[in-house]
């Protein structure tokens, strides 16, 4: 595998990590369209967990099967396809080698009422199943933040010490954080932080909006820029160690193509590294959910 020099680059700030973790890095940023380039598309496909399978699937029925997910990221050109156990285990076989996976080792449901994630896979399922990385879920402002937090610490020491890479989705939510607040401006850069101090190697966040949220960062946060979402996604990035560490975001709920190019035409501008898009895909017409796949790319590659 060639690996470019902007990922060797990127390698490079992680300091810590043995070969096998890095060669998993590597995977991910060499594999696709956008291989090499230091810029990631993922699909994840979590949401039947959180959402159910109907308010998942049922807007395009060819989803309810696991291999579809696969092939629909292979055939775009995807960096990585991140799913639970049961959805990689039913294409593990099929689809082996052909993208790296990143298996998603914790997950809630709408049927809980606390703001909580369950393990509900293991490093051993990813090796077994040849990940390239676990994923796992925080929520900054949970009740439960500070147990996530170290079960993805004592995960993250296994994955690493066996070669596998570590990617965090960091949502704040909890009973002090309002709809808005999930997504400000400063809760989303103080949440990206977050993951990265946790050891994550790609961190996961939502687009901020320009909110301001915690009464006592607003001192703070007066002489820094989040007019426009490239500002904002710039300020991300730099908490993320100033730039060194991988940052995505997230497409969130389905909206109008215009609409989201314009958002990642935005995060591209700021610097960040990719997009995670899972029902944005999903949730459309294979066909019409490659077109948009191609024209992100290409948004990534700077040509649109």
């Amino acid at each position: 595998m060639h690996i470019s020099q902007r990922v060797k680059k990127i390698l490079s700030h992680y300091e810590s990590d043995n070969p096998g973790t890095k060669t998993n890095l590597a995977r991910i940023l060499m594999h696709g369209k956008l291989g090499g380039t230091g810029k990631l598309v993922i699909l994840p496909v979590d949401q039947g967990f959180e959402h159910g399978p109907a308010r998942s699937f049922a807007p395009n029925p060819a989803a309810y099967d696991p291999h579809y997910h696969f092939k629909l990221a292979i055939d775009a050109g995807l960096s990585a396809y991140a799913a639970p156990l049961g959805m990689i285990e039913a294409g593990a076989d099929t689809f082996a080698g052909a993208i790296p996976t990143i298996l998603k080792v914790n997950s809630s449901n709408s049927l809980a009422t606390d703001k909580n994630q369950a393990v509900t896979g293991s490093v051993n399922d990813a090796l077994r199943l040849g990940c390239s990385a676990i994923g796992f879920t925080i929520y900054p402002g949970s009740e439960f933040a500070f147990d996530l937090m170290e079960e993805i610490r004592e995960l993250a020491e296994e994955a690493k010490a066996v070669g596998l890479a570590v990617v965090v989705w960091s949502y704040p939510r909890g009973p002090e954080l309002d709809k808005a607040a999930e997504t400000a401006f400063d809760i989303c850069a103080y949440a990206a932080h977050m993951a990265a101090l946790l050891g994550a190697h790609i961190i996961k966040v939502k687009p901020p909006t320009a909110v301001v949220s915690l009464e006592a960062a607003k001192k703070s946060y007066a002489n820094i820029d989040g007019s426009t979402m490239a500002k904002r996604v710039e300020h991300i990035v730099q908490s993320c160690f100033g730039g060194k560490r991988i940052v995505v975001f997230s497409g969130g709920e389905s909206k109008g193509l215009d609409g989201l190019y314009d958002e990642v035409r935005g995060l591209r501008d700021g610097g960040a590294n990719g997009s995670i898009i899972g029902r944005n895909t999903f949730q459309r017409p294979r066909e019409e959910a490659l077109a948009m796949l191609a024209k992100i790319i290409e948004i990534y590659q700077g040509k649109a």
